[in-house]
């Protein structure tokens, strides 16, 4: 299945410059991190969902990095950045073994499932 996104052809060049370096430091953070770490979750301060999968990922004892970009009244920028980059158009968001497994509802029933034996 491909991704619905606009393709590069269609972009001008003024405007695919501004899209590829639209908060890259915190994108390129978010790269490092999924490339160094088995669990990365990507969330934000005062979220209920974030908070709830970051509680179920410990008490399935399961170590992750967790990286918090801001709050519903800051940050919402470099947040935007990720969610550009991921596809993904909510927080938290949650990757194991390099790949985005999606939110809240995803992590929990994949948890369920027992597939967080993923992790290395």
């Amino acid at each position: 299945m491909d991704r619905n996104i606009l393709q590069v052809e269609k972009v001008d060049p003024a405007a695919l410059k501004a899209i590829t370096s639209f908060h890259e430091d915190i994108v390129s953070e978010v790269k490092g991190a999924i490339e160094k770490n088995p669990v990365v979750i990507v969330g934000m301060a005062h979220n209920p969902f974030v908070k709830k999968v970051r509680k179920e990922f410990t008490a399935y004892g399961l170590s992750f990095q967790y990286l918090e970009y801001g709050s519903y009244f800051s940050q919402w920028k470099q947040r935007l950045a990720i969610k550009l980059w991921s596809g993904w158009p909510t927080y938290p968001q949650v990757f194991i073994d390099g790949v985005l497994i999606g939110g809240c509802a995803e992590a929990l029933a994949m948890l369920k499932k027992g597939g967080a034996s993923r992790q290395a």
